[in-house]
């Protein structure tokens, strides 16, 4: 039998988790309202998929997990950058179920079956693909979460410290390297672990839209108008020419999706 969530006791207990961390700090709480957000985002994207309520707990305490790891990132290396530090979906699937945090969100042991899908999907939200071996449930499950990350990573974007980074973008006269383009021209993410500039990292964070797997996801995307709020800057020269070249990349990708005529499955990156 499936086990039960109750929201009240995941509410109190990542409160509890969070009190842990210094709230004044504008990392930390971006990282608190972050987590909120995606969780309601997975419990939508689940509804939408007529999944019974247990499921859509389960999408939406996936939510409430999935970035455990940041706070402790944070505390260790200073940084959010994982490529500078840690794994921060890996050091959060640790902390919760091999130091036993998972005891305070879920009754521990009673699914075994279900602590493993959990476990998988909250070390999987930040990969580039998902392993071709996952069965169906826990490919759907981490799907419902990397595409409410990503939703609401493009509002993050918009906001403290990234509106400083994105006024200082729209000053820039260099152009993306065409290894970076290729990617648009691919409709893919770009990897995680790529150097790049300022500009190059926005054109980045931009493609994991081409990735999103659900319908509901893009809806929420396009509600929300972040992702076009950070594709109409205004940017000049070539960089402007680029950013176009985007948007029309995307918009000829979601029209493919909503036709059902995209190439392949596609598995993105945060």
């Amino acid at each position: 039998m499936r086990s039960e969530i109750d929201r009240a006791m995941v509410d109190r207990a990542f409160a509890e988790y969070a009190a842990g961390y210094d709230a004044d700090n504008i990392k930390i709480r971006l990282k608190i309202d972050h987590t909120y957000r995606v969780a309601s985002f997975t419990e939508r994207i689940a509804e939408s998929l007529s999944l019974d309520r247990a499921d859509v707990d389960f999408a939406w305490l996936s939510g409430m997990l999935h970035d455990i790891g940041r706070f402790e990132q944070l505390k260790r290396y200073g940084t959010f950058i994982d490529r500078l530090s840690v794994d921060h979906a890996e050091l959060g699937a640790d902390i919760l179920f091999h130091d036993g945090l998972i005891g305070s969100f879920m009754e521990k042991g009673k699914d075994g079956a279900r602590e493993t899908m959990m476990e998988r999907a909250i070390r999987l939200h930040n990969k580039l693909t998902l392993p071709e071996d996952l069965d169906d449930e826990t490919r759907m499950f981490s799907d419902i979460l990397r595409d409410a990350d990503k939703c609401d990573i493009f509002r993050v974007l918009t906001e403290p410290p990234f509106d400083e980074r994105n006024g200082k973008i729209v000053q820039t006269k260099d152009p993306a390297r065409d290894s970076v383009m290729q990617y648009v021209r691919m409709h893919r993410c770009v990897p995680k672990n790529t150097e790049y500039t300022a500009f190059e990292g926005l054109i980045a964070q931009c493609c994991m839209a081409f990735e999103l797997v659900y319908p509901e996801s893009r809806r929420i995307l396009k509600e929300q108008g972040y992702l076009d709020t950070l594709m109409n800057l205004e940017l000049q020269g070539e960089p402007a020419k680029q950013m176009a070249a985007l948007k029309d990349e995307l918009k000829k990708a979601f029209e493919a999706m909503t036709n059902g005529s995209a190439k392949g499955r596609k598995d993105g990156t945060v």
